[in-house]
């Protein structure tokens, strides 16, 4: 659903495709209207603009926080964040810091349209700010003005994903019995926090939205109309947990690779080889030749060429169509990068041009369950500290 990613500071910036629905919107709105397409163009702009004046702001405070930032996702009523380690995510995730963070973008989009609003009137006196229309493509510095504050003012509702649902959910989060959102109503002894948590992530949320999309009918304002439907979309999917970063996004390659491994030489015959997987609980082997990786080969693979065509050597049956990977490489990417390949059996990993480890589908399940009961071990010692 992103149509742009480009890295800043290492943090990657993404542009949701939502943002291209808007300016098709925005510009079939306009035509209707009579518009200059050049200006709504430049209105459209002016949202991205105000939504990347939000989104520095927060990343700022981030690291201002320590919190280590993997990517920012632009959505037209904000900014989703992931974070680069499960330390940062569940640090994020804390009821005090939801909060902090939760505070920053609405005072920095407030803050920065009244700034605007201050130089407009300091430099062009002759213009009406208040007049309306508000937002329009005829008054583009006017517009600058009230997009910033506009932005601000959605995002103090509490309605999630926005800003003012997180902090309240935060509240909720704080206030149930055991320190956790259930999203669940309140009852059975949970306090009245946890069923405003609740609130905020489905219903709430979705009447808020309603209730934006109405009032820019009533008022004939567009942009109220869009921002609704936007709060509404982002609800849904919040609800839908879509918007969440899950904990397994934050596993590295390093994380769940074979260290201790054995390889294959491409010279070594079938029957050498079998006599080496013997030995191994390893499915499958790496096959170098001169140090330099060549190919991969299973115990399958090696089993029923034997069956077949009796004693060969192991570069005549290993499959030489393989993706590395690096130590720091995401698991999820790595794993959607190379799951269009077919027979998938290894995936290398790399440093230089030395092996130091491998994941296979075999290890895989058995490595992210043993690092989920480490992590939670992790945590259950932290909290009881």
């Amino acid at each position: 659903m992103e149509f742009s990613s480009r890295p800043f500071f290492r943090v990657e910036v993404r542009i949701h495709a939502f943002f291209l629905l808007l300016l098709a919107m925005a510009i079939a709105a306009g035509s209707l209207a009579g518009a200059n397409n050049g200006r709504v163009l430049a209105l459209w702009l002016l949202l991205l603009l105000a939504v990347a004046v939000r989104e520095l702001a927060r990343a700022l405070a981030a690291a201002w926080y320590g919190l280590e930032l993997r990517g920012i996702l632009l959505l037209p009523t904000g900014g989703l964040m992931t974070y680069a380690t499960l330390e940062a995510t569940e640090r994020a995730a804390e009821p005090g810091m939801q909060r902090r963070m939760a505070i920053v973008g609405p005072l920095a989009s407030i803050g920065f349209g009244l700034l605007l609003g201050a130089i407009v009137l300091a430099s062009a006196p002759g213009i009406d700010l208040i007049e309306r229309p508000w937002i329009a493509p005829s008054h583009l510095l006017r517009a600058m003005v009230w997009l910033n504050l506009l932005l601000g003012f959605i995002n103090i509702l509490p309605a999630l994903p926005l800003d003012g649902g997180r902090f309240f959910r935060s509240a909720a989060t704080e206030g149930a019995p055991d320190g956790k959102d259930r999203r669940r109503p309140a009852g059975e002894g949970t306090k009245l926090g946890a069923g405003l948590g609740f609130g905020l992530g489905g219903g709430l949320g979705q009447w808020i939205a309603i209730a934006l999309i109405v009032a820019g009918l009533l008022l004939a304002n567009l942009w109220l109309v869009i921002m609704g439907a936007f709060v509404l979309i982002g609800a849904h999917m919040e609800n839908q947990g879509l918007l969440v970063q899950n904990d397994v996004d934050t596993v590295r390659m390093r994380d769940v690779m074979l260290t201790q491994f054995s390889t294959l030489s491409a010279s070594d015959t079938l029957e050498d080889a079998l006599q080496r997987a013997v030995h191994t609980l390893q499915d499958v082997f790496p096959v170098v030749r001169g140090g330099n990786l060549v190919g991969a080969v299973s115990r399958q693979n090696i089993l029923e060429a034997l069956a077949t065509s009796g004693n060969s050597y192991v570069q005549g049956v290993m499959t030489r169509s393989f993706q590395t990977a690096l130590p720091d490489d995401s698991l999820v990417k790595t794993l959607r990068r190379i799951m269009g390949e077919e027979g998938a059996q290894l995936v290398p990993v790399m440093d230089g041009e030395r092996i130091v480890g491998i994941v296979t589908p075999q290890n895989l399940s058995q490595s992210m369950g043993l690092l989920n009961q480490s992590r939670r071990m992790r945590r259950t010692g932290a909290e009881n500290e």
